[in-house]
Formats: structure tokens, C-alpha cells, sequence
């Protein structure tokens, strides 16, 4: 078995933060006067930055500052704990450290925000670096995972874990092979179009990482 640099994805991957999202995004859009899209299509708010997603929801661009600081503090006060890991997740990420991979995060969350999140349901222990989005700075999961192997002298056997087409396409700028898990926010015909492999389930996932 090959010891592997494992990047993970944090929303729709590790944890379920769906709910807690997609409601501060509702609040936001509310306090905008906007339409409130139905959870079918604000689903697409987990995983990109939300500059995007707010601008693609009718959000003038004027605006997005504002609109990510009124998002924010109420899912600083609420929303970042209105999510739970996935089943089997926190057995994982023990199972692989055990087994000697090198576990790091790689999230367009606020870098501080996840760790805050992870700390709370006991998953910091097992990853070594919490790489996120940062005020003002890196963004994108592509830069996000170039920040994040800048660190890193080993840079052997890495593999991007994550549930939307943000982290497969990150991974691929970076010639990293990415898997996609099924029980997140993406599509799971544009991550297989788009190279990913696909797994269902937390004990496949681990199969897979240790082929």
C-alpha cells in the first residue's frame, strides 16, 4: 500500500453543511429583496466561493462585499453548526492516518471557519494543514490547492477527495488525480466527464485511496 498526501474537500464531503448554507444564503437573498430559488437550485451554493454563487443568484456586483459580510455573521452565529459529518467519516479519517496518509484540507471556506468547524466535531486531530479561502486573497480551489502544495516538501502520491466539479477541475490545474464522492452537492456526470473517479460510500472511499 502506498502512503498518499490526501487533500479533502470540507462542505459536501467530510460534512453534511448543506442546511446551514443554503439557509444564511436564503437570509442573504431576502435581505436583497431577490427571490428565494428553490433547495433544488440553491444546492449549488455548497462548494464554490460565494461571490459566485451570490452574483450568480442577482446580486449586483457592487454589492458582493456587503453581501458576504451579512452571510457571514449569521453563519458565524448559527449556519456553521447546522451540519453534521457523513456517516463513517470520522472512522475514516481515523482509519487512514492510522494506516500512515498524510491528511490536509483543502476548502474555499474560510480557513479559519474550518478549522473552527472541524475543531468542533472533533476531526482537526487528523489533518496536518487546513488550507482555505483567505480575505482579500486566494479564493478558487485551484488557488487554494496551490497554497496548499507550497507547503508541503513531499509531494508524492496526492489525491484530491471532494463532491463538486470545483474540486475535481482544482485538482486537474494541478495534474492531481481526483476522486468524487456521490453524497455531496455536485453532479456526478459532469465530475466523471470531468475525470473524477466516483465512490458511495466512506468505506469505498477508503478502498479506493489504499489501491
Amino acid at each position: 500500500m502506498k502512503q498518499k498526501a490526501l487533500f479533502f474537500d470540507l462542505d459536501g464531503t467530510l460534512t453534511d453543511s448543506g442546511e446551514g448554507i443554503m439557509h444564511c444564503a436564503e437570509l442573504t437573498l431576502e435581505h436583497y429583496n431577490l427571490p428565494i430559488p428553490p433547495r433544488s437550485e440553491m444546492r449549488s451554493m455548497v462548494g464554490p466561493p460565494l461571490r459566485d454563487s451570490f452574483l450568480r443568484f442577482g446580486i449586483a456586483a457592487t454589492e458582493l462585499d456587503n453581501a458576504v459580510a451579512y452571510y457571514r455573521k449569521h453563519y458565524l452565529a448559527v449556519g456553521q453548526y447546522e451540519n453534521a459529518p457523513y456517516p463513517g467519516i470520522p472512522e475514516l479519517l481515523k482509519k487512514l492516518c492510522d494506516e500512515g496518509h498524510r491528511l490536509y484540507i483543502a476548502t474555499s471556506k474560510p480557513e479559519t471557519m474550518a478549522s473552527d468547524i472541524l475543531q468542533y466535531f472533533g476531526l482537526l486531530q487528523y489533518f496536518s494543514i487546513v488550507c482555505g479561502a483567505v480575505p482579500g486573497g486566494r479564493s478558487t480551489k485551484e488557488q487554494v490547492i496551490e497554497h496548499l502544495l507550497s507547503q508541503l516538501e513531499n509531494r508524492d502520491n496526492l489525491v484530491m477527495v471532494g463532491d463538486t466539479i470545483y474540486d475535481v477541475k482544482g485538482a486537474a490545474y494541478h495534474n492531481i488525480p481526483c476522486i468524487a464522492v456521490r453524497w455531496g452537492y455536485g453532479v456526478a456526470e459532469d465530475m466523471t466527464a470531468a475525470g473524477a473517479t466516483l465512490v458511495g460510500s466512506a468505506e469505498e472511499l477508503h478502498q479506493m485511496l489504499n489501491k
